[in-house]
């Protein structure tokens, strides 16, 4: 079983930081991409940012130049620090990986449980 928790949500006032980290446990072979998604009430769920297990990373424009993903290969970890937060960014924050169980598996996608993330003043 795989496992993806998520921590580090909360409320902050516009303007402030806040530091998001997921880690992955359980019979993991292999991550390939892990990323960050957010779904704020009454949207779609949208990609934030995402990172390759080489470092490669790929961010949202609305989020470009604000936050920044990063991940541990050997932990298993990828974390999202967020600065410069704008009340638009508050959302139900979920990180995701896209793995394997095993060397010759079919990679699958994980979600985590998700963290809530409020900007307000």
């Amino acid at each position: 079983q795989v496992q993806l928790v998520e921590s580090g949500g909360g409320l902050v006032q516009p303007g402030g930081s806040l530091r998001l980290s997921c880690a992955a446990s359980g019979s993991i072979f292999s991550i390939n991409t892990m990323g960050w998604y957010r779904q704020a009430p009454g949207k779609q769920r949208e990609l934030v940012a995402t990172i390759l297990a080489g470092g490669s990373t790929n961010y949202a424009d609305s989020v470009t130049g604000r936050f920044t993903i990063s991940r541990d290969n050997v932990k298993g970890t990828v974390a999202l620090q967020m600065s410069s937060l704008r009340p638009e960014d508050t959302a139900v924050y979920y990180c995701n990986a896209n793995l394997r169980r095993r060397s010759f598996a079919t990679p699958d996608e994980y979600w985590g449980q998700g963290t809530q993330v409020t900007v307000s003043s």
